[in-house]
């Protein structure tokens, strides 16, 4: 069943999460401004500005949940009728002038890191299934690994700080992140009423409510918007660096071992 009432763990740890990715946007665009040589008022500006275009958004999708407006059980749905241009504008935000600063300001390991949230996320959705809030097929415990993602995100990004790891992990790790990512994506539609994929007693009919639909319109959108830096990233650096971090990786190993 999917009607179980919310634990605290998972009524506040949603939009906990959300908080905290609206945190660290802000200091992401602030130490980018900074390292691009941008003056103090004018970085603490730009990233104040980017907090509260982030808030708005979120606010407008807590406000249409809470007043019933995102509903799952039509054709076509109105919540997958506003995640279209969300999923959207991820992609192009990352890919705009803005998300250039960003990859540009930021190193490869923070933006990698950035994605270690997926790791409490679904412990949080794991925590929700068991409470019969989500269908058990969207949880770790069903047919969402993405744990992998936010998981190797934090052990990755420390390896990129630390010298252990190159571009080229990043590229696979960023390939696997981002069909991790599209998997749950597919679960949780072919989960709601419309489709009922995994039967009439595991629906998705969670995420339409609030504080939940800062899951899909904060949180997932985010994680896209952060494959796409990465992706740009690897791109903007130079192809020799690309080949030799595996050959520089194999070397430091060697000489650790001699």
């Amino acid at each position: 069943m999917t009607d179980g009432s919310a634990s605290t763990l998972v009524f506040l740890g949603i939009p906990s999460l959300a908080a905290l990715i609206v945190g660290l946007l802000a200091i992401g665009v602030f130490v980018a401004e900074r390292r691009l040589g941008s003056e103090p008022g004018l970085a603490v500006r730009r990233a104040a500005w980017s907090a509260l275009l982030a808030i708005a958004w979120a606010s407008l999708t807590l406000l249409l949940a809470e007043r019933g407006l995102l509903a799952l059980d039509t054709r076509p749905p109105p919540l997958m009728l506003l995640l279209v241009p969300a999923l959207g504008g991820a992609i192009a935000l990352g890919r705009s002038r803005f998300g250039e600063r960003l990859l540009l300001g930021l190193p490869l390991w923070a933006l990698v890191g950035f994605q270690a949230f997926r790791l409490p996320l679904e412990l949080v959705m794991h925590q929700a299934a068991l409470d019969g809030t989500m269908p058990i097929e969207m949880s770790f415990s069903g047919y969402n690994f993405d744990i992998v993602s936010g998981a190797s995100a934090l052990l990755l990004g420390m390896a990129l700080a630390l010298g252990w790891a190159g571009p080229r992990c990043a590229r696979i790790w960023n390939i696997g992140g981002l069909l991790l990512l599209g998997n749950i994506i597919v679960i949780a539609i072919a989960a709601t009423p419309v489709f009922q994929a995994f039967g009439p007693e595991h629906l998705n009919v969670w995420v339409n409510r609030a504080p939940y639909v800062l899951l899909p319109t904060v949180l997932v959108t985010a994680a896209l918007f952060g494959h796409v830096l990465v992706f740009r990233k690897l791109r903007s650096l130079p192809t020799q660096q690309l080949s030799a971090s595996s050959t520089d990786s194999a070397d430091r190993h060697r000489r650790g071992r001699v």
